[in-house]
């Protein structure tokens, strides 16, 4: 068969029913605009549309949902508008592995799948407790804020433990 002959047939294969989809992330975010913001969206074109077309307000409540932890608060969301060339939260700061790594509970923090199939899995307490440790190695070899860390590792839970020790450092 050509490319051209390629009947596309655009059948929905598959959707969550309302009971899976009210327990989702994103579903949760939407009840916090609704109550928070006022803003309430029909569907999730309704809801595409308005993040599109109100980009500092639509990035201001993700930051203030998901309680983003600046260390210099931002005065606003986008200071400048234009793709590419954004400017994002001028003047604030953060360390991304803080934010992360706030949880300390047995909650479940990071999956990973070893390619033999083995699937792994670390609590927010455990992956903390492994960052910390590799983080506190880190500093005793010298490492500190504005050292460039590299590595070449496969995409497993170990990856992430030592990006987040060397981001905790600065």
């Amino acid at each position: 068969m050509k490319p051209s002959e390629h009947k596309q047939d655009n059948a929905l294969l598959w959707q969550p029913d309302m009971e899976r989809i009210a327990a989702t992330r994103m579903a949760a975010w939407q009840r916090w605009l609704a109550r928070e913001r006022g803003l309430v969206f029909d569907d999730y074109a309704e809801l595409h549309a308005w993040s599109v077309q109100e980009r500092e307000t639509f990035w201001q409540s993700i930051a203030d949902y998901f309680s983003v932890k600046f260390h210099d608060q931002p005065v606003q969301a986008l200071a400048q508008d234009s793709m590419p060339g954004a400017n994002w939260f001028p003047d604030s700061t953060l360390n991304f592995a803080e934010h992360l790594l706030r949880y300390r509970d047995e909650r479940t923090a990071l999956v990973s799948y070893l390619e033999n199939g083995e699937r792994r899995s670390l609590t927010y307490a455990e992956l903390y407790r492994d960052v910390s440790r590799l983080a506190a190695w880190m500093k005793s070899e010298g490492v500190s804020k504005g050292d460039r860390v590299a590595g070449f590792m496969p995409n497993i839970q170990e990856a992430v433990i030592a990006m987040l020790a060397a981001t905790s450092l600065g």
